[in-house]
């Protein structure tokens, strides 16, 4: 005798989550956020050749695949932020990334304009990240994440 399943997607936790989500995602910060990170990885891919990374191939095709992934990254989070919070750590990842990526992907580097680039835009997106991440938080309390705390009158 078959036994009746349901869904994942009809779950009530779930929904209850992708509302939540969904409704922080609907202010203007974080629409301000999204927008921001997807304008930063659009800087990110061309500025190589605003910047002018002469002679630093490798590291302007590192910072166009950055740029375009941190891009899509915003479209997606002003698209679906309640199916795409949990990617909201990975421009923290590329921010990081980009900090680090001219001495190890050019080795020896010669230009401050290169450095400078990679770790200005590489903050920027570590701090587009954590708050992405806050207001994703934003709507939670202790009573909502099963912290074990009792409710306050």
């Amino acid at each position: 005798m078959a036994t009746p399943t349901s869904r994942i997607e009809e779950h009530p936790d779930l929904v209850q989550m992708r509302a939540r989500y969904a409704q922080a995602a609907s202010t203007p910060t974080a629409r301000g956020l999204e927008a921001l990170t997807m304008l930063t990885g659009l800087y990110l891919a061309i500025s190589p050749w605003i910047v002018g990374f002469d002679g630093f191939t490798r590291l302007a095709v590192n910072n166009l695949v950055c740029g375009l992934t941190l891009a899509l990254l915003g479209l997606a989070f002003a698209t679906a932020y309640e199916r795409t919070y949990g990617m909201s750590w990975v421009p923290a990842a590329i921010g990081v990334w980009l900090i680090v990526s001219p001495w190890v992907v050019s080795g020896e580097v010669d230009t401050t304009r290169t450095v400078v680039n990679n770790v200005i835009i590489g903050a920027l997106a570590i701090l587009l990240s954590l708050a992405l991440l806050a207001i994703g938080r934003g709507g939670r309390s202790k009573s909502t994440e099963g912290g074990g705390g009792r409710r306050r009158r």
